[in-house]
């Protein structure tokens, strides 16, 4: 037996369905395993606050793990965003190391077993409906929006008490159209003198997010890519599943997987490349989707045809080439590498991306903002998620630029939320670069 591992970490498919999954006696005994090696160990103690919580029952248990009653792993549990960076950056005993310790999955395990218990947060299930919730609210995003703002004394304490939706946290806007329909009502304009024109087509993958809340996103990101000589199209024929994950509903994470992946690789047929504009997207379709239904073909052909937006357009950069007259943007960026993007092991492409810029200052934060979905929004956890994104409210701070970006736009507005001095709005990366280059309507 090796002491830690430098190989490359590898994952196994998530064996959802077999029923020892959810059998509470073998789960209970993987828990107690792995937490006995991470209670050894410690090197994730300043990722999450899942390690903290664990390591404090450990230390005060008379038997170390043995000690620490079962009904308290749900303290673990609720703690992890699943942003998968203990496995990614931390943990020297994940496969192929022979203890293969695999902490994220681990804890979604323990979700579906608790879920299949009935142990569930009704909220967060409903908040994790996104096409259907989107699909209500773009047409009333006005009275929406009024009513997710932090300041209404109306609403914002009633959604507290009977939602347990957090007061303080900071809700996403909703758009007065989808990203599809503002892609068809302003169609783009494909530069034929770029060095790419005529090599590549891209299918937008529009994601829920930038779909119904930031569609200036996906805007920005098609005019980049028609800029570069890209030919493109908006798509988006559902939610990837993520927030579904997050709750621990593998069936409809399953479901989403298998319709989204025959529709995507009808474009695939087609010539086109998948490229996806938030990083927790990106990851179920490169990575979580073939996992969770690993004999699907067709979500094995999206992972192999996926790029993130950053990821494409510094593949472009180097292979094709960029076109002239990108602008500098002296009062600089900073830049927020999401946990997702990190997990998708393709390096910081954000700040690689942004770096083509001249004369432009660039500082990187590369640690967990700390929000996490629904995580950073409902009452449990919002305070957690402040507490873990603090060191880097206080790295932004400390260094102030003019623009706040993230490849996760829920970290992007936790950041904002919690900058000194003027309010800046959360941005992606792909919208800096739009604004190099002059296409930024603002």
């Amino acid at each position: 037996m090796k002491e830690g591992s430098l190989d490359a970490p590898t994952r196994h498919p998530i064996a959802w369905q077999d029923p020892d999954f959810t059998d509470p006696e073998k789960l209970d005994a993987e828990m107690r395993r792995v937490f006995d090696i991470c209670h050894g160990c410690r090197r994730c103690f300043n990722l999450c606050d899942s390690f903290p919580r664990l390591f404090d029952m450990v230390d005060a248990s008379p038997d170390e793990v043995h000690g620490v009653k079962s009904e308290d792993f749900i303290k673990v549990s609720e703690a992890c965003t699943l942003c998968d960076m203990c496995f990614m950056t931390k943990c020297p005993y994940v496969p192929p190391h022979p203890f293969q310790l695999d902490f994220p999955h681990l804890m979604l395990r323990h979700r579906v077993a608790e879920a299949k218990k009935g142990n569930t947060d009704f909220v967060a299930r409903q908040l994790a409906e996104m096409d259907r919730n989107g699909k209500m609210a773009v047409p009333l995003s006005g009275l929406v929006n009024w009513g997710a703002k932090k300041d209404n004394a109306l609403t914002r304490p009633a959604m507290d008490s009977l939602a347990h939706i957090d007061r303080d946290a900071e809700l996403p806007k909703l758009a007065s159209q989808t990203f599809i329909r503002a892609d068809k009502t302003a169609p783009g304009t494909i530069n034929a003198a770029a060095p790419a024109h005529g090599k590549r087509k891209a299918a937008l993958f529009a994601t829920c997010f930038v779909n119904y809340n930031k569609p200036s996103t996906g805007m920005a990101a098609r005019d980049v890519l028609n800029h570069l000589g890209v030919e493109t199209r908006a798509a988006y024929p559902g939610c990837c599943g993520m927030p579904f994950l997050e709750q621990a509903q593998m069936e409809k994470v399953a479901a989403q997987a298998k319709k989204i992946a025959a529709e995507l690789v009808k474009l695939i047929d087609q010539g086109y490349d998948i490229v996806t504009a938030t990083a927790s997207c990106g990851l179920m379709l490169k990575f979580e989707w073939a996992l969770i239904v690993p004999d699907d073909a067709n979500v094995k052909r999206v992972a192999e045809n996926v790029y993130d937006i950053d990821e494409y357009v510094v593949d472009i950069a180097k292979k094709e080439g960029l076109p002239d007259g990108l602008k500098s943007l002296p009062e600089g960026v900073t830049v927020h590498l999401a946990c997702h993007a990190r997990a998708q092991n393709m390096g910081p492409k954000a700040a690689e991306m942004l770096r083509m810029i001249p004369d432009t200052p660039i500082d990187v934060i590369e640690r967990c903002s700390g929000h996490g979905g629904t995580f950073g929004v409902v009452k449990p956890t919002h305070a957690v998620a402040v507490k873990v994104g603090k060191p880097v409210f206080r790295a932004a701070n400390q260094k102030p630029r003019g623009h706040i970006v993230s490849d996760c736009p829920l970290a992007a507005q936790h950041i904002a939320g919690h900058i000194e001095g003027p309010k800046k709005e959360p941005e992606h990366p792909i919208q800096i670069l739009a604004r190099a280059y002059g296409l930024d309507p603002k």
